[in-house]
């Protein structure tokens, strides 16, 4: 499955240079117009289709699925925005080859309507939606109208996920050569409903020269890379993890440190202060318990070559993070772990490098870079240049930025991933992948997509608890042939 993501401006330039290689924009309309007919051919049965038609290249694909549908024997009634003798290019073109009749776009358009092909606006719209355009869109919610998408629903920003003024909620999008952002971020890949790419005919070759820095997440990303144990091999060649635990939330670094032995760590210590340590030695017994006050020798030795810090350690993790990160670790740093650097995150920023992993929350990035404008993505991917790091920015659309710009968006997600605890098995899962010797940009792409992927497997009821359990049979799969 191909994984690369396009920005509107780039998905531009992917146009261009296939219509300069000979394939006419007629053509790739056409396409696009039979990708659209297909999908609601094979989600429709016969029914009434209401064809709602921009003033662009939208509209443009939607003249031709209507021409088509028609010719399948749908009841089709189209709506355009504007004046058909408005139109240009090869919008025009495809509107001189409908022979039906055109109404002026309204809410009355809609009447009769089994369901509608929203071809108004692509994932280029530059403002909000407004006047009849968004009168319509917004009946078409109070109607409970099946919609079937064309590039993206009218009024979500193909760069963002952002909604402009008003979109529909789409049961299906059909986009094409490639996703965009606004497919995968949030509130917009919600609202595309399921999401097909077509094949128009734009050779996979324009792809070299724009060199798209963003993907989304999935095997085809990492798994390459991924850390399978060797036939000839030991424990000690699959990585020592540290996970810093506290006195109080116990349970989280424990967490965190199944989570890294499941994923694949050779060993994992849990470290933590020596009034807790009993606690830990009653948690499971192939886990190794030091006492943090021994934290010195433990970074003595370079066997314990990646950590984990944060999770339910407390208050005061600063001077052990820089400790960590002075000695050249791998590292990963959630929750307390940068919450202690709140009021000075310059002290962190200058002593990470692209060995760390920063894995904040939305209310914990904010406390470390201040309120930072735009989608996720550009977060993210801010956040990664300043700290030097990589940011792995949690939420049901998880970005993973690289301080290059590399940039990978996980849509894997499930609603009950929402629970407590669920963010220190992530952390886990990253640090034992970076243990057995994954780079720490593909350790927090894999753990991300593995972390979304067992949770999917469990289903509803599920608590952070079940997530190490269900890793295995996850990282199982990406081994079968």
């Amino acid at each position: 499955m191909t994984s690369e993501i396009l920005s509107v401006a780039e998905m531009y330039r992917a146009d261009a240079q296939a219509m300069a290689a000979g394939m006419g924009g007629g053509r790739l309309m056409e396409a696009a117009g039979w990708a659209v007919a297909r999908e609601v051919r094979r989600r429709f049965g016969h029914c009434r289709v209401a064809i709602l038609c921009g003033p662009g290249n939208n509209g443009g694909d939607g003249f031709v699925a209507a021409r088509l549908l028609a010719r399948a024997g749908y009841a089709v009634r189209l709506a355009l925005l504007g004046d058909v003798r408005a139109l240009k290019g090869d919008a025009a073109a495809m509107a001189a080859r409908w022979d039906g009749a055109v109404t002026a776009l309204a809410p009355e358009a809609l009447d009769g309507a089994d369901m509608v092909v929203d071809a108004l606006f692509g994932a280029g719209l530059a403002r909000p939606l407004d006047g009849v355009a968004r009168r319509v869109i917004e009946e078409i919610g109070r109607r409970r109208l099946p919609v079937v998408a064309v590039d993206v629903p009218s009024g979500v920003d193909g760069d963002t996920g952002a909604v402009l003024g008003a979109a529909p909620q789409a049961v299906a999008t059909i986009t094409f050569f490639r996703k965009k952002p606004g497919h995968v971020l949030l509130p917009g890949r919600l609202l595309c409903g399921a999401v097909a790419v077509a094949d128009i005919g734009i050779p996979e070759a324009v792809l070299a020269d724009i060199e798209p820095s963003v993907r989304e997440n999935g095997p085809g990303c990492w798994g390459g890379q991924f850390p399978w144990p060797r036939a000839d091999g030991h424990k000690y060649d699959r990585g020592h993890l540290v996970v810093v635990g506290g006195a109080a939330m116990t349970g989280a670094a424990r967490l965190a440190a199944r989570a890294g032995r499941r994923v694949g760590a050779g060993l994992v210590t849990v470290a933590a202060p020596a009034a807790a340590l009993d606690v830990y030695r009653a948690g499971d017994p192939g886990t190794i318990v030091a006492d943090l006050d021994e934290a010195a020798a433990l970074l003595a030795d370079p066997r314990r070559n990646a950590w984990v810090l944060g999770p339910g350690g407390g208050a005061g993790l600063d001077r052990l993070v820089l400790e960590v990160l002075k000695a050249g670790r791998a590292a990963v740093l959630d929750a307390d772990a940068l919450s202690a650097f709140a009021a000075q995150p310059e002290r962190l920023f200058r002593a990470c490098s692209g060995r760390v992993v920063l894995t904040p929350h939305d209310g914990e990035f904010t406390r470390l870079f201040g309120k930072v404008e735009g989608s996720r993505l550009e977060r993210a991917r801010h956040g990664a240049a300043r700290a030097g790091a990589v940011m792995l920015l949690k939420g049901p659309d998880t970005v993973i930025a690289h301080p290059d710009g590399r940039a990978v968006i996980n849509a894997n997600a499930p609603p009950w991933l929402a629970t407590a605890g669920a963010g220190d098995v992530l952390a886990g899962l990253a640090g034992g992948l970076m243990a057995a010797g994954m780079d720490s940009f593909d350790a927090a792409c894999a753990a991300a997509w593995i972390h979304g992927q067992a949770a999917t497997a469990f289903g509803p009821g599920l608590i952070a608890e079940d997530l190490a359990e269900m890793v295995p049979a996850v990282v199982g799969r990406l081994r079968t042939p």
